[in-house]
């Protein structure tokens, strides 16, 4: 299997010098910075009523944004307490969000997926998840086959013994766990000291406890790196026998992320050292079995999400790639952003604003976008090369009527030199990415965006690799 996913990548230097410029991570096309603030909250409602008339599944994700303590590389919406009382009239508000939510959809469509996300939500109480979950379940139709994705983001500094165990019997089934690094001087620049035995008997704990599709995350570009050091780090790593990885680059953004200003930026590895620890990642992963999901995603070959992109199931939303591209996601708390269709919506960054709206009766919406045609076949286009680095434009031109070579004349032109440089393959109106193009995805798929400002790029978003 290892072979077989070797010959799927390639790392090609000078490629990746050429191509490694800033740009979308395409959780949503467009992309967030296309959302505006005169789409309003009637929008959103609208978009629920609407959606009920497809039957579709729901999928539903709560912003839990507290945190025991900052990681100084941190960019989350985030609240630092170490006083879970704070948390009640957060999941107060929660709650009435939900009622609010209900009253404009049918709640009997059934939750195939159900995340919590943060912060972290285990600063929780156990008594306040436990909460949190039966005031869901009252209210949505959650499944009780145990068959559905349920998943929790974990700290595991900020578990008690039986957290899992806990987590286990209200409905969850899949966890990820914040690792980052396992070098302690690294740990100790960002504020996170999290030995390996802790992570890993969490992990030990979860298995018996019948958690499926455990993920681990882990940064590179942090203080201290080094190829070696990291490299270290990921064979303790492998040896810890995750089911799913994400390795995510950091971006030093002081001027953005208050935290990161405790970061010394010249502890920071450089670009070249960065990129190499990118490339030594991915060719050891693979090398142990691992799928290359995508740009920062890995799996086991037998776990859904490799499978679901075996089998052209695969999809990407806000929370990364996912196997559920048919719900509806439905997001609630602070800064979440729902898609409905053909709608995205986000709620207030404030968590006082976002209070003080839901008390009076009112969905916290800031800002959003309701697609166009056009809009949502480059979402499709998109979706699908991200996804499964192929693109067939004569079975996609069918299903949107379309004459794909004619309604993408343009971005066939401003393909030719990713082509001629062995990206991608064109042939008979099929789009093909070469193993040296997967992990320049972003690339290709930035052709197909009709919103990109050129002079907006590199202070929007951070570098493809």
């Amino acid at each position: 299997m290892s072979q077989a996913n070797l010959k799927n990548f390639e790392w090609n230097s000078k490629l990746v010098d050429r191509y490694n410029l800033a740009g979308p991570r395409y959780t949503s096309y467009p992309t967030a910075p296309q959302f505006h603030e005169d789409f309003k909250s009637n929008q959103f409602i609208q978009a629920l009523t609407n959606s009920n008339a497809t039957a579709a599944p729901l999928s539903l994700y709560f912003h839990i944004p507290f945190c025991a303590k900052i990681c100084f590389y941190c960019g989350c919406n985030k609240i630092a307490t170490r006083d879970t009382g704070r948390c009640e009239p957060y999941l107060e508000h929660l709650i009435k969000e939900m009622d609010l939510v209900a009253k404009h959809l049918d709640t009997s469509r059934q939750v195939n997926q159900l995340h919590w996300g943060g912060g972290t939500p285990t600063f929780l109480s156990h008594e306040q998840m436990r909460e949190l979950m039966l005031e869901t379940r009252k209210r949505f139709n959650l499944r009780d086959d145990d068959l559905g994705d349920y998943s929790i983001e974990i700290d595991p500094r900020e578990i008690q013994s039986d957290t899992l165990a806990l987590l286990r019997e209200i409905g969850f089934n899949r966890v990820s766990f914040g690792l980052q690094d396992l070098n302690p001087k690294v740990q100790e620049a960002v504020n996170r000291i999290q030995p390996r035995e802790m992570t890993e008997g969490a992990i030990i704990q979860a298995r018996e406890l019948g958690f499926r599709s455990l993920n681990l995350d882990l940064i590179y570009g942090l203080p201290h790196q080094t190829p070696a050091s990291f490299t270290a780090t990921l064979e303790e790593v492998i040896e810890i026998n995750p089911d799913r990885l994400s390795i995510f680059n950091y971006a030093h953004m002081p001027e953005r992320f208050k935290p990161q200003r405790r970061i010394n930026a010249a502890d920071l590895p450089s670009p070249e050292q960065k990129l190499q620890m990118l490339e030594q990642s991915i060719t050891r992963l693979v090398e142990a079995g691992y799928v290359f999901i995508g740009m920062d995603h890995f799996a086991k070959p037998e776990d859904s999400l490799a499978i679901a992109q075996q089998e052209s199931r695969l999809h990407r939303n806000f929370q990364g790639y996912t196997t559920h591209s048919e719900c509806d996601l439905i997001a609630m708390g602070t800064s979440s952003i729902s898609q409905i269709g053909s709608t995205y919506a986000q709620n207030d960054y404030d968590t006082q604003s976002y209070e003080s709206k839901i008390a009076q009766g009112h969905f916290s919406t800031i800002k959003g976008m309701t697609l166009s045609s056009d809009d949502l076949i480059r979402r499709a286009a998109i979706n699908q090369l991200i996804c499964h680095f192929h693109l067939d434009g004569n079975a996609f031109g069918k299903r949107y009527s379309i004459n794909f070579a004619e309604y993408f004349a343009k971005e066939r032109v401003g393909l030719k030199q990713h082509q001629a440089d062995g990206l991608l393959n064109i042939e008979n109106n099929v789009l093909k990415i070469t193993p040296a193009g997967r992990l320049l995805i972003r690339s290709i798929c930035m052709v197909f965006d009709a919103y990109l400002d050129q002079n907006l790029i590199g202070k929007a978003f951070s570098r493809i690799i």
